[in-house]
């Protein structure tokens, strides 16, 4: 999929983890859709690196670097959002830090990080952006398939905060829709650093799970993940909500 049209020109995205992987495609879809795209995260560099892709394609991006699990820097980020553009239009929870381990092994603190870094982050900045997304506002949190797995071993607690992520995305479909507000889940595969690295360190167990995969391959981050994104976020998509969608090659069924 391309996205080629300026479908979402005029509008300003907000985008945590924005700085790489699948944070970064969908920034990048979004720019390359006409949105003026906030980059959230803690690497400046990182985020730099984004903003300076954006630029290249003539788009318009704003850097903020900040802990996700701070909520007095997630205030000031959407307040320097709107100072800056006017408004919000779109915004993406992409930032997860993940709480990986068997139960009796994971550490609490990893568990209490995940938590306040996803579905806490999360309603956090939906709370903050609601005033402004009123009437046309899109939101898209991340969820993750590990939910949905046949063997559990090692994902309870990071699926456990992903699935907290979920509840509280229906939640906002149902009470926000009535006043113009979207909200839908994306569970994606896509080649992030961090599993670019596995499938290079661990080719056997890499190549059992895409083996997986109905589609036999792992997506990528931009045209996979966030051209799907930029998509759901138009007009295109306007009576989509609610909705947790599979980005994964087929691989999770969530009958």
């Amino acid at each position: 999929m391309v996205v080629t049209l300026q479908n979402l020109k005029n509008k300003t995205a907000i985008v945590s983890g924005a700085g790489q992987g699948v944070g970064r495609g969908i920034a990048l879809s979004l720019a390359a859709s006409g949105a003026s795209v906030v980059l959230l995260g803690r690497s400046l560099e990182k985020l730099n690196a984004t903003l300076a892709v954006i630029s290249e394609m003539g788009g318009s991006g704003l850097v903020i670097s900040l802990d996700v699990k701070n909520s007095e820097e997630l205030a000031q980020a959407v307040s320097t959002a709107v100072a800056e553009y006017g408004g919000i239009n779109i915004l993406v929870n992409n930032a997860q830090e993940v709480p990986l381990g068997s139960l009796l092994d994971v550490d609490e603190s990893k568990i209490e990080a995940g938590w306040q870094s996803g579905p806490m982050a999360t309603l956090r900045l939906m709370k903050l952006c609601y005033p402004h997304l009123r009437g046309d506002g899109v939101i898209i949190n991340l969820a993750s398939s590990a939910a949905k797995r046949w063997d559990m071993s090692g994902y309870g607690a990071y699926a456990a905060v992903k699935e907290a992520t979920r509840s509280l995305s229906r939640a906002a479909a149902c009470e926000w829709g009535a006043e113009g507000i979207r909200c839908n889940v994306i569970m994606p595969h896509a080649m992030s650093p961090g599993l670019a690295c596995w499938t290079e360190s661990r080719p056997e167990e890499a190549a059992e799970f895409i083996a997986t995969i109905p589609l036999r391959r792992i997506g990528e981050c931009k045209e996979d993940i966030g051209d799907f994104v930029a998509m759901l976020c138009s007009d295109a998509c306007r009576y989509v909500n609610g909705q947790t969608i599979g980005l994964d090659g087929g691989q999770a069924f969530l009958g």
